[in-house]
This record gives structure tokens, C-alpha cells and sequence, in this order.
């Protein structure tokens, strides 16, 4: 314990050191010292995360006192993240994710689950997997899939013995909170609909002629995505193992809890209604014109009335969802206020200048890889792309790179690389919040599984070239 003290101590001030030293220093490049000493900021903030010097609440809270006090940003900016819609969206599926456990009906499905794929703890894995990808096309937003696989996977590693509470959360629960993490990056890559940035990289692209839509996106992202949704749940199992691999015990348990419990009850059948009715909302969203946020607290409102998840139990319940909502919201806005300063833009026209040497090959290579890194500064895939999409697809497109393949390998890039840290897309925030995985363990399997993402695309290069070319006026 004194060592592990003595550890977090030196990291503490090895952090505080490097923060004041570069804090005055004259900003590289043309960086503006408010955008600089906010980068250091973010970049201390996650670095204390990722040593577990410091939580990623508290890290965030004190990473925004200090941007504030230090008058890098108003109070109006750094209370923004908290008004955005999609942050409504995610403090609300939090709760009506508890409401689904609470009620009952969590618990029938996953034992459901448990009763046809529960003989392992891998066959669950891809089990979470297809369900993700079977209902990716129909829902245009991967904060809203995240919201549905979630009380899923919680009561799966519930009902598996899994327990973060009574300190068994790695016998199933982190393995199967990790594949769903991993799971929606690919399915959000494989169908055109199935997440919000898609679209608008398809607006992009068309400025150089590439005509994206949901067939010839399927075309080009078929291959390397249905050979990641293969690997991924088996890698996963191996560098982040469970410690229930086999549970040939668990069907035939299941199938004896499912009898006892009988038909489903009154609380169970409000609670899938809703459910239903707020899936179809966040289907039809788009052509309906409805909010994503509201069609969720709509849903949560009537369970509330309807008592099957009483305020008391709300309150009770709603302490991790809310923590989970600060420290996301905090981030957010810290990432888009650098986007904002110019410091994203800055760091792509450097790349751009470094590059105009190397072949057309390599620079396909280096701006994918580089693509994909600097989503550790960001926390909305959204927003990565519509400050660094234009500027590297015009670069690779100067330098010779068929642009169709740059734009769909970028475009891929941006749904693959949401795993590389717990910010780096609001679908992580349920499960980092669930507590089943810390925050550390998010940074080093994402980081492996976005290289073994970045490995499978970079090798499929002839098939997207191939297909992609289709897609060309």
C-alpha cells in the first residue's frame, strides 16, 4: 500500500510539474496561449485518468475550475456541454436503463439470452454482437443503440454472477461491457444509417464526386467490417479475459429462474411497451422530426407514473448516471472548445505541410494512422470529422490518393476509432459508468482494439479501393 501510495504521489507531482512548466511557455506553432494552456488541461486531465492519480470525475471537475479561474473560458462556455441534447439523451437512457433492470423485464431477457448462448462467456460476447448489428441499420444513432444494448448487457452480467458490488465484476460483466463498446464501433462503420457522422461525411465526400449511400457504403464496408465483428469478441477474450469462460450450468439455471418467475407481470409489460415505443421513436426520429432526448424522457416519464420505477428508487439509482454526465459533459466541452479555437485546424494544416514527400501510398497510410491518434483529443466523433475530414481528404486528394478510398477509409475511421478512450464517444459512457470497467482498463483495450480495427482496414485497402470506386459519378 505504501508503494502504491509513494506511486500516486510521484505521478501527482510529476503531472503538476509538467503542467506549470509548459503552461508558461510561448505556445508552438500558431497556437494561441488560451487554446495551448486548455490542451494542457485536457491532456494532464486524461493523463491523470489514465495513472489513476485521479478519477475521471474529479480530473474533469478540477480541469474546469482551473480553465475558469484562469479565464481560458467564460462560465457560459464551460456550462455549455451540459445543455446539449445528446447529454440529455445519455443521463436519460441511463435511467430508463435502471427502470428495465428494476421492473424485471432486464432480468427475463437476459436470462432468455443465458438459456440459448450462455454454455460460454464468448458466445454471449457474440451473441451482444449480432443483436448490435441487426438493429444498427434501423436506428440512425449510436448513443441511442448504445442505450438499448445496455440494460441487456447489465442483466446478462447480473444474472451470469457478475457483481460490481460484491467485487466479481470480471467474471462476465467487463468482458461483455468491453464487446459492447467494441461491437458498436463496427456496426456504426458497417451500416450507412447507424450513426449520425455517416451522412455527413457522405456531404463531404461529394465535394470530390464520391456518392455515398447505403448501398455502395455496404458494399465497401462489408468486408473488413464482417471480419472485425468476427475477431474483435475473440480478442477481446483473450487480452481481457473473463473469469467465467465456460458456464455449461448457466442454461439449464436459467431455464429453471425463467419458470419460476412465470409470465411476465403488470411492471414488465408497461416497462417493454415503453420500451418498444421509444425504440420506434428513435427509428423514425429523422422523417418524424422528433427529438432523440425527448422521445427517451417522454419514455422515462411514463414509467415514473406508472410506478414500475417510483422516485424513490430514482434517487436512489440516479447518483452513477449523474456522475457519468458531468465528467462526459465537462470533457466535451473542453474538446469542443479547442475545435473552436482553431487548434484542431492548426495541428491538420501542419500535418498537411509534412507530407507533400512521401508517396501516394504512404500518405493514405500516415493520414489514416494520424486520423485515428488524434481522437484522443476529441470527444465526439462528430465533431472530429467535421474539423479533420475536409482537411485530410483534400490533402490526400492533392497528393494523389483516389479520394474515393481516402473518404471511406476516413469516413470507417470514425465509427472504429470511438473505442480508443471512455470519451471517445457518448455510446462508451453507459458502459464506463456501469462501473464494471474503470476508465483505465477503457484506454488499454480500446487502444488494442482500435490497432487491431486499424490493422483489419488498412488491410482490406484493394477491397475498399475496389468498391469504393463504384461509387464514384
Amino acid at each position: 500500500m505504501k508503494i502504491a501510495n509513494t506511486t500516486k504521489i510521484l505521478l501527482s507531482a510529476g503531472i503538476l510539474i509538467f503542467g506549470l512548466w509548459a503552461w508558461f511557455l510561448t505556445p508552438p506553432w500558431e497556437f494561441s496561449q488560451p487554446s495551448w494552456r486548455l490542451f494542457l488541461l485536457f491532456l494532464c486531465a486524461i493523463f491523470a485518468v489514465l495513472t489513476q492519480v485521479l478519477s475521471i470525475f474529479l480530473a474533469s471537475i478540477i480541469a474546469m475550475v482551473i480553465a475558469v479561474s484562469s479565464g481560458i473560458l467564460s462560465p457560459e462556455k464551460a456550462f455549455s456541454g451540459f445543455s446539449e441534447s445528446f447529454m440529455i439523451l445519455i443521463l436519460s437512457s441511463f435511467l430508463v436503463a435502471k427502470a428495465i433492470i428494476h421492473s424485471g423485464l432486464g432480468k427475463r431477457i437476459a436470462l432468455i439470452f443465458i438459456r440459448q448462448f450462455g454454455h460460454s462467456t464468448l458466445k454471449l460476447g457474440y451473441c451482444i454482437t449480432m443483436t448490435d448489428v441487426l438493429i444498427g441499420p434501423a436506428i440512425p444513432s449510436n448513443t441511442a443503440r448504445s442505450g438499448v444494448l445496455y440494460p441487456i448487457v447489465l442483466s446478462l452480467a447480473m444474472d451470469t454472477g457478475s457483481n460490481v458490488e460484491k467485487g466479481t465484476r470480471k467474471k462476465t460483466g467487463a468482458y461483455l461491457m468491453m464487446v459492447s463498446i467494441t461491437s458498436l464501433t463496427i456496426s456504426s462503420a458497417l451500416w450507412f444509417t447507424a450513426m449520425a457522422a455517416n451522412p455527413i461525411g457522405a456531404g463531404l465526400a461529394a465535394k470530390y464526386n464520391v456518392v455515398m449511400d447505403f448501398s455502395n457504403w455496404l458494399l465497401v464496408s462489408s468486408l473488413p467490417c464482417l471480419v472485425a465483428l468476427v475477431f474483435l469478441p475473440w480478442l477481446l477474450y483473450k487480452t481481457f479475459p473473463p473469469e467465467a469462460k465456460l458456464t455449461p450450468e448457466a442454461p439449464v439455471a436459467a431455464d429453471v429462474m425463467l419458470k419460476e418467475m412465470g409470465p411476465m407481470g403488470r411492471k414488465e409489460w408497461i416497462t417493454a411497451v415503453t420500451f418498444i415505443f421509444m425504440v420506434l421513436g428513435w427509428v423514425l426520429a429523422t422523417p418524424l422530426g422528433l427529438n432523440l432526448a425527448i422521445v427517451c424522457l417522454a419514455g422515462l416519464a411514463v414509467l415514473i407514473i406508472s410506478n414500475v420505477f417510483p422516485l424513490t428508487i430514482l434517487r436512489k439509482e440516479g447518483g452513477e448516471a449523474l456522475e457519468t454526465f458531468i465528467w462526459f459533459a465537462i470533457l466535451y466541452m473542453m474538446s469542443s472548445s479547442l475545435n473552436a479555437m482553431g487548434f484542431m485546424g492548426i495541428i491538420g494544416q501542419k500535418i498537411s505541410g509534412q507530407i507533400t514527400t512521401l508517396s501516394t501510398f504512404q500518405v493514405y497510410v500516415l493520414l489514416t494512422v494520424l486520423y485515428v491518434l488524434i481522437h484522443y483529443l476529441f470527444v465526439s466523433q462528430t465533431a472530429h470529422m467535421l474539423a479533420l475530414y475536409g482537411v485530410f481528404l483534400e490533402v490526400a486528394f492533392a497528393a494523389g490518393v483516389p479520394v474515393a478510398l481516402m473518404a471511406f477509409s476516413l469516413s470507417f475511421a470514425t465509427n472504429y476509432f470511438a473505442a480508443l478512450a471512455p470519451q471517445g464517444s457518448s455510446c462508451n459512457v453507459f458502459f464506463v459508468g456501469s462501473g464494471y470497467i474503470t476508465p483505465k482498463e477503457v484506454y488499454q483495450q480500446g487502444a488494442i482494439v482500435t490497432l487491431a480495427n486499424l490493422t483489419i482496414f488498412l488491410l482490406a485497402t484493394p477491397w475498399i479501393e475496389w468498391a469504393s470506386s463504384f461509387a464514384l459519378k
